[in-house]
């Protein structure tokens, strides 16, 4: 069905810029991370299709490597139209859509199909919709993958190895307040965090195991917990105001390369993770392969009735609604 859509808006595009012989547009699309990490993966492969697609009247140029500032800088300039598209990880979309939260709740998926299954449904197509009230076009959902727990201090095995590890956490309150009731001392900062690694500014961070290894944080980080706590997705993004200024066979082109984007990368990350902890490993990470996940989630359930997603009744209508459709 997706090939035959995609076919109709690559036709209708086609029609639309013959109608205008003289249309051409740059587009600029800004991500924190380096050429060869998860974000770029999917900018460099958006790039690569509607360049072709519009048979290189429409160009994207990629801003990575934070030279626009941190993610929420970047949705910032996104709402203004300074940009006009990013790949963000989620959590700094709490300040500006609370709902997006959701996603981020702990232990939600079980596993990388339940993920698929959930977030490329209509659960996951309220989520995008939902940006729209901030001045964002959602357009895919992209991936890091499940965040695990990294730290030089001790091995972490259970919730309690956690207590006082100084933790670097995303730009997000729902990140903060998970470790803050797991125990440790989260410290919300931009990326990138090597050289805070490093100079012992922070104990640890949590994040994918395609992060670490792409940013070589296996260099100053010992110890590594498989605790699969929070999927961490992209949410792949346009100005809304831009995006639907845009004619029909534009948008349907653009919409549909980003999901190819997005699916694509997705396949890289799934495909190679094992590959990147036998590295790590290779490395000298100590990975606790199985730790008491149990005693992690027992903890972070708290969250579902505090403040963060009970102030605002669409969060936790639709947090219910996750809940319900993950068992």
């Amino acid at each position: 069905m997706r090939r035959v859509l995609r076919l109709a808006s690559i036709t209708l595009f086609v029609v639309c810029l013959t109608a205008s012989a003289a249309f051409a547009m740059e587009i600029k699309l800004g991500i924190v991370t380096t050429p060869g990490s998860a974000q770029y993966i999917v900018a460099e492969k958006f790039k690569e299709l509607v360049e072709e697609r519009s048979g290189g009247d429409i160009t994207v140029s990629i801003f990575h490597s934070a030279s626009l500032g941190n993610e929420t800088e970047i949705l910032q300039q996104i709402q203004m139209n300074a940009v006009n598209m990013g790949v963000i990880t989620l959590g700094p979309f709490d300040a500006f859509v609370p709902e997006v939260k959701v996603v981020n709740f702990p232990f939600l998926f079980r596993d990388y199909d339940h993920v698929s299954e959930i977030l490329d449904g209509p659960l996951g197509q309220e989520v995008l919709d939902a940006l729209e009230k901030a001045g964002f076009k959602g357009l895919a959902f992209s991936e890091n993958g499940f965040r695990n727990l990294t730290n030089n201090k001790r091995p972490v095995h259970s919730v309690e190895d956690v207590a006082g590890l100084k933790i670097r956490v995303m730009e997000s309150a729902l990140h903060k307040e998970l470790w803050r009731v797991l125990g440790a001392n989260p410290t919300p900062m931009g990326w990138p965090i090597y050289s805070e690694l490093e100079q012992g500014v922070i104990d640890g961070q949590e994040n994918p195991v395609s992060v670490l290894k792409v940013f070589k944080l296996f260099e100053v980080q010992k110890y590594l917990s498989l605790t699969g706590h929070v999927y961490s997705a992209h949410i792949d993004v346009a100005n809304l105001n831009w995006f639907n200024g845009l004619n029909e066979g534009v948008q349907t082109m653009l919409q549909e390369a980003m999901y190819e984007a997005a699916v694509h990368q997705r396949n890289w990350n799934r495909e190679n993770e094992a590959g990147f902890l036998a590295e790590l490993e290779r490395e000298g990470m100590i990975v606790d392969k199985d730790p008491d996940k149990a005693s992690f989630r027992a903890k972070a359930v708290e969250l579902k009735g505090m403040d963060l997603f009970t102030r605002d009744p669409a969060t936790a209508e639709l947090l219910d609604r996750f809940l319900e459709a993950t068992r």
